[in-house]
């Protein structure tokens, strides 16, 4: 694909996203910004940039995981949600164990100790929403080891989190401190032997959990600062459209699985039942405590369909 010049405007956007097949022709010009002109940064790993975000307003435009949008919209942070889902996936496979330990009954994991990264981690609402949800055990019924704060500082974790001293989810799950962890299979090394899916049949589980919901399970999607939507709602606009030229461009890129059915740009019913779903699960949890105006956050994006 050639690459055009961009029209460049006053003062370009600040721009945090990940590297993926859907942002690379962005970042490398291939498809330009008509009328506006992105300066786009970087974080390793790219959730380090969530809390700079939501704390200090660090970018204008910024991926971010839902539940600490679901947390950031409740604190008052002063953001806006832009219909794009950068990443998602099933996550029945999610929670994991280690390949020569015990099975699990996912129907008696009450009492148990699992580790996750944060209580708030997105990955960890979905975990934690299939397991209530499928197997009928309540969140505030296992011990979640955590092993970093949430990314919203006003946040306080319920009774049922714990923090760990030092060590990291893949170190608590080897040291036997917990006896599942919400990790990808393959998160303990590339020289380790792969974790293994605590719930059994996970790959089909997560397909009937789609059709039963219409929606496959978000996690990043992106948000602009109000005060940059208020005074550059243009250069808001080419940025979405651009970003959404690029998914349907790169549609040819992704695989029929749920991975690669998640990304998406604009207002759906998929997207309205993700959020929905999030948004429930987020309050059963005790991740967000009053319930999400669902209509205000379509509304706030309704300027896009313009």
């Amino acid at each position: 694909m050639t690459k055009l010049p961009r029209k460049t405007a006053q003062r370009p956007l600040s721009v945090l996203l990940g590297d993926y097949p859907h942002t690379r022709p962005l970042k490398d010009g291939t498809i330009p910004f008509e009328g506006t002109d992105c300066r786009f940064a970087t974080a390793t790993p790219l959730y380090s940039a969530f809390p700079r975000m939501v704390r200090h307003l660090e970018f204008d435009v910024c991926e971010m995981a839902l539940a600490t949008y679901l947390q950031a919209r409740e604190a008052g942070v002063p953001v806006t949600l832009l219909p794009v889902v950068m990443i998602g996936a099933a996550h029945h496979h999610s929670l994991t164990r280690l390949p020569d330990g015990p099975a699990l009954d996912p129907w008696r994991l009450g009492g148990k100790r699992i580790g996750v990264r944060s209580y708030s981690q997105t990955t960890g609402l979905w975990v934690r929403g299939i397991l209530r949800e499928d197997y009928g055990v309540d969140a505030s019924e296992v011990t979640w080891v955590t092993t970093e704060e949430p990314h919203v500082a006003s946040y306080r974790e319920p009774s049922c989190v714990e923090r760990s001293a030092g060590a990291s989810v893949p170190e608590l799950l080897r040291g036997g401190d917990v006896a599942a962890a919400v990790l990808g299979p393959r998160a303990i090394g590339s020289r380790g032997t792969p974790l293994v899916p605590v719930l059994e049949d996970a790959e089909a589980a997560g397909h009937a959990w789609i059709e039963r919901h219409g929606t496959v399970p978000a996690n990043h999607l992106l948000v602009v600062r109000d005060d940059v939507l208020k005074s550059s709602p243009d250069a808001v606009t080419a940025l979405y459209r651009a970003l959404a030229r690029a998914i349907a461009d790169t549609a040819g890129e992704r695989d029929a699985t749920p991975a690669g059915r998640a990304v998406a740009a604009g207002w759906s019913d998929a997207l309205a039942r993700c959020l929905e779903t999030a948004a429930g699960y987020a309050l059963e949890q005790r991740v967000v405590r009053t319930p999400v105006d669902l209509t205000r956050i379509e509304k706030d994006a309704a300027f896009l369909a313009a």
